[in-house]
């Protein structure tokens, strides 16, 4: 492990985060000769780092777990000669080359800046959430649809996200129970319609989710749910939880800096990872709002070191 002291006061590449899109960057800019630095985060690994089985990443015919797959990645990147800070970004200055990194108490310089720092998904904020992601409880239908074959599942949320994660459940579950604090829901009529006519969609309006029951070892078992407007609750057996109201992409301390959109993710141009500021490069679910699995974090992360190694060798001059 790279520590800050370490670390050159110029860098060629920076990358701030991980998970498949950081590691992936920092792979391609080690492999170029460009001795890149990737600030790793709060989070290490991303995303992934929270799942077990993954069997949607090509390679591995019997599934690889999340944490095991991040750790393979950065090994691979750092054969190459890729280093790796355990630290946090606090702050940024984009306003001219070289860039200025701050994490902590420790500032460098960047000629090139990919930004990989994700987006989190938002949880309800219980503690059996907490405890048992991984275990029965998900954030991400495409990824863990799969496990629940013929299994009874609930999802929380009433936007346009839990509505699209409870139609594609239901290619697998043998329902689908979707709990939303409101009488009517928040989705785009379109979506709404497509869930409504759904046989095997079920919906539990003016209630939440407050406990999820179940263990690491056995599952999710089942729910607690409260009624918000009489204050009941009760139980719901269930054998999953999806929870399915949005993401929150990391992107603070760019705000003002680089060009966001209006839920706050980087802006890319066109089929590149290029931002609003030469220099500065995106990758992964920072700008990714539709797609958000591993496979197209990882092209993005390609993508950004090779738009990042060809910035460098245009603008050598400099």
């Amino acid at each position: 492990m790279t520590t800050t002291n370490d670390l050159k006061e110029k860098h060629d590449v920076v990358i701030i985060g991980s998970g498949c899109a950081g590691y992936t960057a920092a792979l391609y800019a080690a492999r170029a000769n460009l001795q890149p630095v990737a600030f790793e985060g709060i989070e290490t690994g991303g995303q992934l780092s929270l799942t077990t089985m993954v069997e949607n990443f090509p390679g591995f015919p019997e599934g690889i777990m999340g944490p095991e797959l991040m750790e393979a990645m950065r090994k691979q990147a750092e054969r190459f000669g890729a280093r790796f800070v355990s630290g946090e970004v606090t702050s940024v200055g984009l306003s001219k080359r070289p860039f200025r990194v701050v994490a902590g108490e420790v500032a460098i310089k960047a000629d090139t800046l990919i930004i990989a720092s994700g987006a989190s998904a938002k949880l309800i904020g219980i503690e059996s959430e907490k405890r048992l992601i991984g275990h029965g409880v998900s954030t991400c239908a495409t990824c863990d649809g799969f496990f629940f074959k013929d299994k009874e599942l609930v999802v929380v949320g009433g936007g346009d996200s839990a509505m699209e994660e409870g139609t594609f459940l239901t290619k697998f579950a043998s329902r689908v129970n979707i709990v939303h604090r409101r009488d009517k829901l928040r989705a785009s009529k379109i979506m709404q319609d497509r869930a409504f006519k759904n046989e095997k969609i079920k919906f539990i309006w003016n209630s939440v989710v407050e406990e999820i029951l179940g263990s690491k070892e056995g599952g999710v078992t089942g729910v607690k749910i409260r009624d918000v407007n009489t204050g009941e609750v009760w139980e719901k057996e269930c054998q999953g939880v999806f929870v399915a109201i949005g993401h929150t992409p990391n992107t603070k301390i760019f705000e003002g800096k680089v060009e966001l959109d209006e839920k706050g993710y980087v802006v890319t141009k066109g089929n590149t990872s290029f931002t609003s500021v030469p220099g500065v490069f995106a990758a992964g679910d920072v700008h990714d709002i539709r797609y958000r699995q591993a496979i197209t974090a990882a092209g993005s992360g390609c993508k950004a070191a090779m738009d990042a190694e060809k910035f460098l060798e245009e603008h050598e001059s400099e």
